[in-house]
């Protein structure tokens, strides 16, 4: 059966190095991005490298949770799925709302790839044995713990607030691994660990987005920053890459594979089915699979 793989924000940075690693590896990949110019560019330099299947694109604006419906039921008509990367993310200086209605850095970093994983369930079963891979972040340890609404307690800090938002798909990605087990679906998280790209090129170098108290160090965290985002999206890929691909994983699953392409421990918190359970709750209110 032929090998199918479909990469959210896949026309640039790690999402891209992904995408063509997987093309690389015998998948007919599907890349998902919001500009259909960046998108034609990037099937382009994939397919330019002579994969075995030619890859494709597809335009979805993944802030909006009736475009992820929409990407879900054209990505179900084409039958079983292989891999799902989910690769989606933003942080923001200052605070916003999606198209819902709902803070952005939480719809676009949790909520959007919860609901479109719960929606390709079906395709990812019948192409079992299959695997998820949902790309996580260090900066879920800075995060606030608190699920019981979208927005924490508190001032917006687009850092924290992003960490906090990824911490909520960890624990959400470890609870479905669970939660899948026995399946043929594997799940895991994929850390980066930081790469020069587009989100980290704009948004890491204003004070804002980090709490007061650590403004009052900021010529300390910005070089930690620039250096934790200094490296290729090529290297940065390679734990995705790993999870989605590599022989040793067969059969596994809940497992976080590190910026080394390892397995690593996961963040503790993300094991607590306290948060767990509260994100569950709040994911399922705020993202059914059908609309209103």
């Amino acid at each position: 059966m032929k090998q199918t793989a479909l990469v959210t924000a896949g026309t640039a940075g790690i999402g891209f190095e992904t995408a063509s690693g997987l093309a690389e590896a015998g998948f007919e990949v599907t890349v998902v991005g919001r500009n259909a110019e960046r998108g034609a560019r990037a099937v382009d330099r994939i397919n330019a490298l002579g994969p075995l299947h030619s890859a494709r694109f597809l335009a979805a604006d993944l802030s909006s949770l009736d475009a992820v419906r929409d990407l879900a039921g054209r990505i179900l008509a084409d039958g079983p799925l292989t891999v799902l990367v989910n690769n989606v993310g933003a942080m923001f200086p200052d605070r916003r709302d999606s198209v819902d209605g709902i803070e952005a850095t939480f719809a676009v970093n949790h909520l959007s790839p919860y609901l479109l994983t719960e929606l390709l369930l079906p395709a990812l079963r019948a192409g079992a044995p299959s695997r998820i891979v949902n790309v996580t972040s260090g900066a879920v340890g800075v995060a606030k713990r608190v699920f019981d609404a979208v927005e924490p307690p508190g001032g917006y800090y687009g850092f924290h607030w992003y960490g906090r938002a990824k911490l909520a798909h960890l624990a959400h990605t470890l609870q479905l691994a669970g939660r899948l087990d026995g399946t043929g679906v594997s799940v895991f998280a994929a850390d980066p660990g930081g790469a020069a790209t587009d989100m980290t090129n704009g948004t890491m170098r204003d004070a804002k987005i980090v709490s007061p108290g650590l403004r009052l160090l900021w010529p300390l965290v910005r070089r930690k920053f620039e250096r934790s985002t200094a490296g290729p999206a090529s290297l940065a890929a390679r734990s995705s890459v790993f999870a989605a691909t590599d022989g040793s994983l067969a059969g596994r699953t809940g497992l976080v594979i590190g910026p080394q392409a390892h397995p690593v421990a996961p963040f503790r918190p993300a094991t607590d089915p306290h948060v767990a359970e509260a994100v569950r709750r709040l994911s399922e209110r705020l993202a059914p699979l059908t609309a209103a």
